[in-house]
């Protein structure tokens, strides 16, 4: 008896702990990771923080290399990440996937204008020696398998191995592989006409907010629904390039 009635005060306590109670507030504050260097994850870093702003709650962005925004991310050091692809989720089941995307990336493959190279397939990157930015899911997903592939810290270094002749074949996203050409006058380098993946991306939590996703995801819901979300998303596009360009 006297192991019972433990028990029961053991349960009601929890029950009624900000962890377990169901009007336990919501913390105002949040941090989250984004990954550096990449122009999608900088309109992220403006989309996030007005969102939740709408919603009474400030946020703090952290641009990190993409490994280390993950581990900071999972471990649970950072409340989440700003943008991350679906995969994300599968290969860290534990990370709370905000149902709604916000933004999505197509994966294409560049190379020197003068190489005669043509990317088509994701299979046609096998014979060749293959760059990317470090810790970004959706090029490290068509480059799985691949021999000869290299990581680096960012766009600019990935087409600067790329003028050189040290690469065949650089991957990112279509606007981040733009706005560096034009940021940094890569005239002999090329973009392939299609795409090797269109990605949508979606916003992770950690699983201590767990409370906190539905809320959020609402919010996504209503702003889509209103047709204010795309304004916010193109609003943030035309800062972030002219930003990028200005540098």
């Amino acid at each position: 008896m006297k192991i019972i009635i433990c028990h029961c005060y053991l349960l009601l306590a929890l029950l009624l702990s900000p962890v377990f109670a169901a009007d336990a507030p919501l913390q105002p504050n949040y941090r989250f990771a984004s990954i550096e260097y990449l122009l999608e994850q900088e309109l992220a870093r403006e989309v996030i923080p007005l969102i939740y702003r709408g919603l009474g709650f400030s946020v703090e962005v952290l641009p990190l290399p993409g490994n280390r925004a993950q581990y900071a991310a999972v471990s649970g050091k950072l409340d989440g990440e700003v943008m991350r692809i679906w995969r994300y989720g599968e290969e860290h089941p534990t990370m709370l996937r905000v149902p709604t995307p916000y933004y999505y990336l197509k994966t294409m493959p560049f190379v020197r204008a003068d190489s005669g190279i043509v990317i088509r397939k994701p299979k046609d990157l096998q014979p060749y020696r293959v760059v990317k930015v470090r810790g970004v899911k959706h090029t490290n997903n068509i480059t799985e398998g691949l021999p000869r592939v290299l990581d680096v810290d960012s766009t600019k270094m990935m087409f600067e191995l790329l003028r050189s002749n040290k690469a065949d074949v650089a991957l990112t996203n279509h606007l981040d592989g733009q706005i560096n050409i034009k940021r940094y006058h890569f005239g002999n380098i090329s973009e392939m006409p299609a795409h090797l993946g269109h990605r949508v991306l979606y916003h992770y939590l950690h699983p201590k907010h767990a409370r906190l996703l539905p809320v959020i995801d609402a919010e996504f819901k209503r702003l889509e629904d209103a047709g204010e979300l795309s304004d916010i998303i193109e609003a943030a596009e035309t800062r972030v390039i002219a930003h990028q360009l200005l540098q």
